[in-house]
């Protein structure tokens, strides 16, 4: 019933079609934003003729495949036209005979038999920005009152990539060393060749302090990056540009914040009250990966 098919198997037309009418629907999982970011190394697993499918990123070391969500891919998962937990039993139990599992991040809606282990995120729902404003916290509402001092020596503005870059490199938290650094600024550069992503900075005295990345599609806006400069952190720019981002595509789409595990940042985007969202994950270390080695 659940086969696994290589790329240059997959009727890219049905798995977009299952996909979209999907009760678990995520931006991350379409294949414009998983070609860019996994740079097409990805097949999937599908039940029947495309009712339900699971996209499978991986890398290869030694000739070996090791399953592992790309660079700034957060959730992936099954995604059928209804929640099915005793169907998702049987991709996952197919998914843990068939590969090496490095980590795989399964989407917020997915439910299993068993418990795995969780991570955070938090997502806003379509909704009118007033009544999405009224919900902030206090705290985040006072920030972004800006001193009139602020407000007449800053601006929020639209930059490209080429603009942006060298601020994102320098501030860029999460990057074991500068070929990874490399690898994140390939994808967003990708990203904006393909028209999936905009790039808000927060610019001060005319210079910028702050950027996010965010990618767009029809039904999502996802926050791939926020990026500051430490010595301007009490003018919070970083909330203003959300905030503004907010204030432009909140009525017609999702707002994904995409993460909250570190403590930091999961104060940060509760200031804005969106909704916690967990979603399963399955995460090994390298030497139970050694310990376990599967070769197909």
């Amino acid at each position: 019933m659940i086969r696994r098919l290589k790329y240059n198997e997959i009727d890219f037309i049905k798995y977009s079609q299952c996909l979209e009418n999907s009760e678990q629907r995520k931006y991350s999982a379409t294949k414009d934003f998983l070609d860019i970011s996994s740079k097409k190394q990805w097949e999937i697993l599908v039940y029947k003729d495309y009712e339900a499918v699971m996209p499978i990123p991986f890398i290869k070391k030694f000739g070996i495949k090791f399953v592992i969500n790309p660079k700034l891919c957060q959730q992936l998962g099954i995604f059928s036209p209804k929640e099915n937990k005793e169907l998702n039993d049987l991709f996952l139990q197919f998914f843990r005979e068939k590969y090496n599992i490095w980590y795989y991040a399964f989407n917020d809606e997915n439910k299993f038999t068993e418990e795995l282990k969780s991570k955070k995120n938090f997502l806003m729902y379509p909704e009118k920005y007033e009544v999405v404003r009224q919900r902030y916290s206090p705290k985040r509402k006072r920030k972004l009152r800006l001193d009139d001092e602020v407000l007449l020596d800053s601006q929020v503005k639209e930059v490209r990539m080429a603009d942006a870059q060298g601020f994102i490199s320098e501030s860029l938290i999460g990057a074991k060393d500068d070929g990874d650094k490399k690898s994140f600024l390939e994808i967003f550069n990708a990203l904006e060749n393909s028209g999936r992503l905009k790039v808000m900075a927060f610019i001060y005295k005319s210079k910028i302090i702050n950027v996010i990345a965010m990618y767009f599609d029809e039904r999502t806006v996802a926050l791939l990056g926020s990026f500051n400069d430490k010595d301007y952190v009490k003018l919070s720019g970083a909330s203003v540009l959300i905030d503004n981002m907010i204030k432009e595509t909140i009525e017609t789409h999702i707002f994904d914040f995409e993460g909250g595990d570190l403590p930091n940042m999961d104060e940060f985007f509760r200031g804005f009250r969106p909704e916690l969202k967990p979603y399963t994950v399955i995460q090994n270390s390298k030497k139970d990966l050694l310990k376990h080695l599967r070769f197909f």
